[in-house]
């Protein structure tokens, strides 16, 4: 437990107490109570207080610090970054998964605000001045058995997001689910959700399992992947050359390639990993679209170029972008373009530049391509020679080049000394140094007004100097 938790365990037990001199009775309810039972650590603690009045609640919260008060129809209070709710009753008034009327209902019993719940496991109470757990659903069972199951299969549907909650679940407390909860997920339409709520669903799915696969299998399972991704349902029924792919389809080829890439993702910032899991998952999108039988093959080329557009309509529909400032786009595009590189230059029959090592860091993280290449080898169905792997990162690591290409020797100030103003000029020079630069004949600023002195003289190639 790292001291925030402690603090934050402190703090609620605190509230507890107050709340428990006033007649009341607070419970810390969700996530935290069923990480907590399975022995993980949480960042997120709820509490829900029963017997008291909104007023009454905020009043006493206030002697804790600020108290902001979150909702129109119902109230969460947030104090030292904890929420603490009134229990609440939900009815559907519209479509979406906002397309609820939410009220407060002090009076209301712990089994009845814990029926609003999606899953079973979501659905247990823990008092934190007693060590008492309530469990009116049978969450606990489902949480040993590993199984989830909806609440209530009533209002289960009424909320879209919860198929996608279910996927992301399933995928990282290996959980299956139950036969009814299954069927009301693929009744349930999807068609109402934002974007944004997609995207974290499927991020949580990514990032946060060992893996993955179990949720992506369960997402064609319920008909998810048809109907939000249908170019990523379209790898399930193209097919693979045997002996290259005996796992077989696309589908499933990709499936294990993003279980190996969350065993490589643990060295990166967190940014960096969203970049390799979804250049895990989209990597071989183009693949349907130029499979064919070639002298009696099945092979798929440029199945890299063709999937850059697929993949930049999904991340685009995903509204991925930047990440802390990390380009994340960028990089799943390099990734979906150039991952079967590392294995081709291994075998390449005379052996490939430094330039070209030095060119290709321009378009991507050589380091994220050398482990996404080697979780592509390695997710196959048979035994593989993958030691590409590790002769591509010892080139990148020799040039110095494992996350960006070099910078350049030559500036536009070293130009303007040598009297070239600023302008289209300056930068045909400059391109054509660097170009130099990249192919290792130019090392050392001396080298590099050399090469300008002898450009400023003649012109660049092609530049019209």
């Amino acid at each position: 437990m790292t001291t925030t938790d402690a603090d934050a365990l402190a703090l609620a037990r605190a509230i507890a107490e107050a709340v428990r001199d006033r007649g009341g009775r607070a419970l810390v309810v969700g996530g935290f109570v069923r990480d907590t039972l399975l022995g993980r650590p949480s960042k997120d603690l709820d509490i829900e207080v029963f017997g008291m009045t909104a007023d009454d609640l905020k009043a006493l919260l206030a002697r804790w610090g600020p108290v902001n008060t979150v909702g129109e129809s119902f109230t969460v209070f947030k104090v030292q970054g904890l929420d603490v709710s009134l229990p609440r009753r939900e009815s559907k008034v519209g479509r979406g998964h906002k397309g609820f009327a939410v009220h407060g209902d002090p009076a209301l019993p712990f089994a009845e605000a814990a029926r609003r719940r999606d899953f079973t496991i979501n659905a247990i109470g823990w008092d934190p001045l007693t060590d008492a757990y309530l469990d009116p659903h049978g969450g606990r069972a489902d949480l040993d058995a590993r199984v989830l199951r909806m609440v209530d299969a009533q209002t289960f549907g009424d909320d879209s997001l919860r198929v996608l909650r279910a996927l992301q679940f399933a995928a990282r407390f290996e959980c299956a689910v139950e036969a009814a909860t299954a069927r009301v997920c693929r009744e349930t339409p999807l068609d109402d959700l934002p974007a944004e709520r997609v995207w974290g669903e499927l991020e949580k799915l990514l990032l946060r399992a060992s893996r993955p696969s179990l949720g992506l299998h369960l997402a064609r399972d319920l008909d998810v992947v048809s109907r939000l991704w249908p170019t990523l349902e379209a790898l399930a029924s193209c097919p693979q050359d045997a002996e290259w792919h005996p796992e077989g389809d696309v589908w499933t080829h990709t499936c294990l390639v993003v279980d190996e890439a969350a065993t490589r993702k643990g060295t990166f910032t967190y940014p960096e990993q969203v970049a390799l899991m979804v250049g895990a998952l989209l990597h071989d999108i183009g693949k349907p679209l130029v499979t064919a039988l070639i002298d009696g093959r099945i092979k798929s080329p440029g199945h890299e170029s063709e999937g850059v557009p697929l993949a930049t309509a999904l991340l685009d529909a995903w509204q991925v972008h930047t990440l802390e400032g990390y380009p994340v786009r960028t990089q799943v595009l390099g990734l979906v373009a150039w991952h079967m590189l590392p294995g081709a230059w291994w075998k390449a029959l005379a052996p490939v530049s430094d330039g070209a090592f030095r060119r290709l860091a321009r378009k991507v993280d050589m380091v994220l391509l050398a482990r996404l290449s080697q979780a592509d080898c390695n997710g196959r169905g048979g035994v593989f020679d993958c030691s590409f792997g590790q002769w591509f990162l010892d080139r990148v690591h020799a040039l110095g080049v494992e996350h960006a290409p070099p910078a350049p020797v030559l500036l536009g100030r070293h130009l303007i000394a040598l009297g070239v103003a600023p302008g289209p000029a300056m930068g045909e020079v400059l391109r054509a140094v660097y170009e130099q630069q990249l192919d290792g004949l130019v090392t050392t600023l001396e080298d590099a007004l050399e090469a300008a002195r002898r450009l400023v003289a003649t012109g660049p190639p092609e530049s019209g100097l």
